[in-house]
Formats: structure tokens, C-alpha cells, sequence
């Protein structure tokens, strides 16, 4: 059996990094670190958080074809390094967990990826989320809604979705979706 690259994606608060955090936990996966051109905020760390690069290498590599898929969000670029991801698949799974227009790339660039999108259960349910969250103001919870038709519209470039209106039953519904795709391939 060969590994997998799986790429998690969907609306911010749907709980992907919580998802992300049981799948690591259980063992078998690599979360891919990605690229920025942003300056490191306390306690992250190179190499783990993220590589932090400077911009010119970053559009260095941009044009040597370096990224899986990169964007720029408020003046900076985020990428997934091919370079981090070929070597991680080479001895286990590797876990993306990005934006669905990043995801979208990664299938492009990268065919065999596993793309499983992780939807809410309704709107108002992501709404309580982001509010319990506590880390948004209440423009930053409307903007993050507003998003949320476009984000939902992309699922047909999916190979699965999954709503998590349970975490247990999400989780182990990706699991089984994971396995199931490694032992078919």
C-alpha cells in the first residue's frame, strides 16, 4: 500500500484542527508544514509552524514550480512545499489541512490526493461554534460566514464530504474513508 496525501478542508470553525489533532494522535500521518512569507508570532517555530521565508525566495520558488498550491492573504504568501510533502509521503500518510481553493490546487498538482471536505451541519450550528470560539469579533464571524456559500459550492471537486455535527462519528467516518481509499488503490 502506498501513502496517501489527505487534504482537509472547509468553512473556518467547522472543527478541522480538531479532527487534524485525533487523526495525529492516533499515529500513521504527518502534517504538512507550509511556507510563509509572514514574520513568526510568538512561540512558533521554524521548520514546525511554519518554514518562514523570505519573499523573494518564496517567489523564487513560485516560479521554479516549488509549491503544491500558495496564495497571498493580507500582503503575504502561504504555500504547501512539494519538496516537504514528497519527502514525508515516502514513509507515511500526509495530513494538508488548507482553504478549499488551496485544496482545489493540490488536486491539480497532485491527482492521486485524497480531498475530503469537512462541512457543518447548518449555518446557524458554525455560527454557534465561531461565537463559542471566542476569537473573533463579530465582523470577523460575519466575514467568515459569508464565505461560507462560495467555500460549499467547491465540494463537487471533493471526494468526499463529511458532516461534522458529531466529532466521534466525524472523525471515525474519515478514518474509515481513508482506509477504505488505501486499501482500493
Amino acid at each position: 500500500m502506498s501513502n496517501t496525501l489527505i487534504v482537509l478542508s472547509g468553512p473556518s470553525g467547522v472543527g478541522k484542527g480538531t479532527i487534524v489533532k485525533r487523526l495525529l494522535e492516533k499515529g500513521g500521518f504527518e502534517l504538512s508544514v507550509s511556507c510563509t512569507t509572514r514574520a513568526p508570532r510568538a512561540g512558533e517555530k521554524d521548520g514546525v509552524s511554519y518554514f518562514f521565508i523570505p519573499r523573494d525566495r518564496f517567489t523564487q520558488l513560485i516560479r521554479e514550480g516549488g509549491f503544491l498550491e500558495y496564495s497571498e492573504h493580507f500582503g503575504n504568501y502561504y504555500g504547501t512545499p512539494k519538496f516537504f510533502v514528497e519527502s514525508k509521503l515516502k514513509t507515511r500518510d500526509v495530513i494538508l489541512e488548507i482553504d478549499v481553493d488551496g485544496a482545489l490546487a493540490v488536486k491539480k498538482a497532485y491527482p492521486a490526493a485524497l480531498l475530503i471536505m469537512i462541512a457543518p451541519p447548518d449555518r446557524e450550528e458554525l455560527k454557534k461554534r465561531l461565537l463559542l470560539r471566542g476569537t473573533e469579533t463579530a465582523e470577523g464571524i460575519e466575514q467568515r460566514l459569508s464565505r461560507l456559500d462560495y467555500e460549499l459550492s467547491k465540494q463537487s471537486g471533493y471526494d468526499y464530504v463529511v458532516i461534522n455535527g458529531n466529532l466521534d462519528k466525524a472523525v471515525k467516518e474519515i478514518e474509515n474513508i481513508i482506509e477504505n481509499e488505501k486499501q482500493n488503490r
